[in-house]
């Protein structure tokens, strides 16, 4: 093993994995919700916020759409 190594003719290239990379938010969710996601995730052995995101990711794929219907103001 060098005990220097000359990095100065190396070339450079893109992250191959930056499409990968995540990104951190701030999301305030209701109690239940953490609760359900952190017992799924206890299960199943993952992080509870790696479960939330690959539920997300798994709607994103099936392009699920909410349906919200707020109640008409009479």
């Amino acid at each position: 093993m060098k005990a220097e190594y000359d990095f100065s003719r190396m070339k450079s290239r893109k992250n191959p994995y930056a499409s990968k990379l995540k990104k951190p938010v701030t999301m305030r969710l209701s109690e239940d919700v953490v609760a359900y996601f952190k017992a799924m995730a206890e299960e199943a052995g993952v992080p509870y916020q790696s479960l939330i995101n690959l539920y997300l990711r798994d709607c994103l794929a099936q392009n699920r759409r909410i349906q919200i219907k707020w109640p008409s103001a009479a």
